[in-house]
């Protein structure tokens, strides 16, 4: 799988997770994975989960670390185990630094305060993910923390580059050990 630390500010607005977006925007074709800052705001109508439509939950953040993932050929109950996997693999960075991170289902909590957002879905011929983590939990609509304003975490882009890489070898290397075994 391709990773990109994308340099420029990008707002999350929901629109982002279509098919191909990351090879029509950043030339980076097949299973790829980016992860960029800026601020976060998803409406309604640009909402993918169901339950925060009916629930009327939009999703806003400050600032937020995001992550988007297309991976080609995988069915959706792949993509949601794939999703569950990239929020493994950040609780086990911020835990690696210190903190008691709780994991329910997609969401990841630090002292009872909300860090993350993520949903999979499904296009017609890939899944696609958006994972994203606060950087700055002002103005959230719910009670949320912060990589930065809780856990007073710099070197976000650094922290990006260590959730890209250890994503990217853990897929790598779950379908390298699918072709080591003998069939029975």
């Amino acid at each position: 799988m391709k990773t990109q630390f994308l340099e420029q500010e990008i707002k999350y607005e929901g629109w982002q997770l279509s098919p191909h977006w990351i090879y029509k925007n950043f030339k980076i074709q097949g299973d790829a994975t980016v992860a960029f800052i800026g601020e976060c705001e998803v409406k309604l109508t640009e909402m993918v989960d169901i339950e925060d439509v009916i629930n009327n939950e939009p999703i806003y953040s400050r600032s937020m670390l995001s992550f988007i993932s297309e991976q080609f050929n995988v069915s959706l109950v792949e993509g949601v185990f794939r999703q569950r996997l990239l929020i493994c693999i950040i609780k086990e960075a911020l835990e690696k630094r210190g903190f008691l991170i709780t994991r329910n289902g997609d969401d990841l909590f630090f002292d009872g305060k909300k860090l993350t957002v993520s949903i999979a879905t499904k296009s017609v011929n890939s899944i696609l993910i958006h994972t994203g983590i606060n950087i700055d939990s002002a103005g959230a609509p719910v009670k949320a923390g912060g990589l930065t304003s809780e856990l007073g975490i710099t070197g976000i882009q650094e922290f990006a580059d260590e959730i890209l890489k250890n994503y990217s070898n853990e897929i790598s290397d779950i379908i390298l050990a699918s072709t080591k075994v003998r069939g029975v």
